[in-house]
């Protein structure tokens, strides 16, 4: 991992992937902040783990500048950035609301500028910055009743491409996972015949740990990751291949 004491921030960092995510960038020796949308599931995580997390809309440009203002008076400049936070409202897009589609391309895409834009200017003049984007398998292959979150997924993809290229002579690498079906509280809370049917598509013959597609993330923002931008680490049991 890189050096300790390196600030990482990690969106949606309060519950499940990245929860995960920040137990992981912990565990390497890395300042670690989480980042929730509720208070009362932010107060749980931060003494459960005892680390700081902090409560803003990702989707709100605004709330993000001012927090990460505030993470780089209280602990560091941000040199990793793990863009986690994500949402969804799953509907046929014949009867989707635009509700239903802004809701989600704000907080699944608009995240990215939000969180990003804030954090790339100190990045390139410290000549150093790893940031994961987290995508998805549905942003791959499509998925019936999601084309707004699989828009704004494939989004991240070409986001992180297209940064990378523009960040790499900088030192700063971008990178993305897009994980398969994961056991988190919105999967589990699923009927038991759609889980089925979902373990049942996976080549694997199951879903994901959380801790699995942290690693993932773990390896992406280390020194050994140094020489790998741009690229897209599918973590989906064999769900998808390309």
């Amino acid at each position: 991992m890189p050096d300790n004491g390196r600030v990482a921030v990690v969106t949606g960092g309060v519950r499940g992937i990245g929860a995960a995510i920040c137990h992981e960038l912990s565990k390497a020796g890395l300042r670690v902040v989480a980042t929730g949308l509720e208070a009362d599931v932010a107060e749980q995580f931060a003494e459960r783990t005892g680390l700081p997390a902090h409560v803003w809309n990702v989707a709100d440009p605004e709330a993000c500048r001012s927090g990460l203002d505030r993470v780089a008076e209280e602990i560091g400049p941000v040199e990793i950035l793990v863009n986690n936070a994500g949402t969804n409202r799953d509907q046929m897009f014949h009867e989707m609301s635009h509700e239903e589609w802004s809701k989600v391309l704000e907080v699944d895409l608009g995240s990215m500028f939000n969180m990003t834009r804030p954090v790339i200017g100190g990045m390139r003049e410290r000549g150093f910055g790893r940031i994961v984007n987290i995508s998805s398998v549905n942003a791959q292959k499509g998925q019936m009743g999601q084309t707004n979150y699989c828009a704004a997924k494939a989004g991240v993809l070409g986001f992180t491409r297209a940064l990378a290229l523009e960040s790499a002579a900088k030192g700063i690498t971008v990178n993305a996972v897009a994980p398969g079906y994961v056991d988190t509280r919105m999967v589990q809370a699923m009927p038991d015949e759609v889980l089925e049917k979902m373990v049942a598509q996976v080549p694997v013959g199951r879903l994901a740990e959380p801790a699995e597609i942290a690693r993932c993330v773990g390896f992406l923002v280390s020194d050994a990751a140094g020489f790998i931008t741009g690229a897209t680490i599918s973590a989906n049991g064999g769900l998808y291949m390309a």
